[in-house]
């Protein structure tokens, strides 16, 4: 065995030391979690139908689009059992929440997986976000057009249908490379044709067909800001590989500054190079995480990892500088608006 190989096996053991006892999830710190959550999600729908003022109703939904919109997010942890452990619960709780605004949560969670193992590594990469410069070079001048201002397209344009439809579509693109694909469709499609169809027949028989679409469309456009925001974030202009696949992780993920509130609402997602080297660690735990193997990759003489200022001014710093992966290995280059 050669040195190179030698300091690899080293690092990964160092870093599953560095971490090992971070990984068990304690069921009630999530479920306080995805309770408080709920809770605020549901107190402001109530609020919102509560009263006949289109204001009110507008602005009280509005409210309820942002919790909604973190609890989304917390059934990402579900796609990994480190919400609360539960099996029964990470299966079910995800999808009552999801099929109502037409998340297919049982496809992006089979999709989740495949990202896992394929992000910084493969171009077929389902949650890759930044264009790579043959397709770009390939693309149609309106294609082109789109990925130069793609943060903006995305986040306020195509927003939370554009997610659901690219969700709907790569299941269907690599169902023969995870055939679990093909069922999570089926269970996904007629769940939320069940769901959205009891929704519907209740709008019907109350009478308040278009106050439930205008309902529906202020919660899909804000819930599609957050999302679509929290998903370029995660990744654009990170793409890399650092040898082993732990490095890639390390690398090839954007960690964020943020407060603790902030953190637990993301669901230790600011942490996301963490999360994507181990996600069997549970939110709350990510934070310890991040300084230790901080610390492990400092003792290997390694660089360490990035962690880029808050949302809001990481959002507009790279939505203004759009780029190109060049090559495999992460190389970029920038275009302009």
């Amino acid at each position: 065995m050669n040195n190179k190989a030698l300091v690899s096996d080293s690092l990964t053991e160092d870093l599953r030391l560095a971490v090992k006892d971070l990984t068990k999830v304690n069921p009630g710190v999530g479920l306080l979690r995805f309770t408080i959550l709920v809770s605020l999600l549901l107190t402001f729908v109530i609020l919102a139908w509560m009263r006949d003022n289109l204001v009110w109703f507008s602005v009280n939904t509005a409210i309820a689009s942002i919790f909604y919109a973190f609890c989304l997010i917390s059934t990402h942890d579900s796609s990994h059992y480190t919400l609360t452990g539960w099996s029964w619960f990470e299966t079910i709780a995800p999808r009552l929440l999801s099929y109502p605004m037409l998340w297919p949560y049982g496809v992006y969670a089979e999709l989740h997986n495949l990202h896992h193992g394929w992000n910084g590594r493969d171009w077929r990469d389902p949650e890759r976000i930044q264009w790579t410069k043959a397709e770009y070079t390939e693309a149609s001048p309106l294609l082109r057009r789109y990925v130069r201002h793609q943060w903006v397209i995305d986040i306020f344009i195509l927003g939370g249908l554009g997610l659901i439809t690219k969700t709907l579509v790569n299941g269907v693109r690599l169902k023969s490379i995870r055939p679990r694909l093909r069922w999570q469709l089926g269970i996904d499609i007629g769940g939320m044709i069940l769901i959205q169809g009891i929704l519907g027949f209740i709008a019907i028989n109350s009478g308040v067909v278009w106050r439930y679409l205008l309902f529906w469309l202020i919660l899909e456009r804000v819930i599609g800001i957050v999302t679509q925001t929290r998903d370029h974030l995660e990744h654009y202009g990170m793409w890399t590989q650092k040898g082993g696949h732990q490095l890639t992780q390390l690398y090839a993920c954007r960690n964020l500054k943020v407060n603790g509130v902030t953190n637990c609402l993301m669901g230790g997602l600011p942490y996301h190079a963490v999360h994507h080297c181990f996600p069997d660690i549970p939110f709350n735990r990510l934070p310890e995480a991040f300084k230790r193997i901080q610390l492990v990759l400092e003792q290997n003489n390694l660089p360490l990892m990035k962690q880029d200022p808050g949302y809001f001014y990481s959002t507009w710093k790279l939505s203004n500088q759009p780029a190109l992966i060049t090559t495999i290995q992460g190389e970029q280059e920038n275009l302009s608006c």
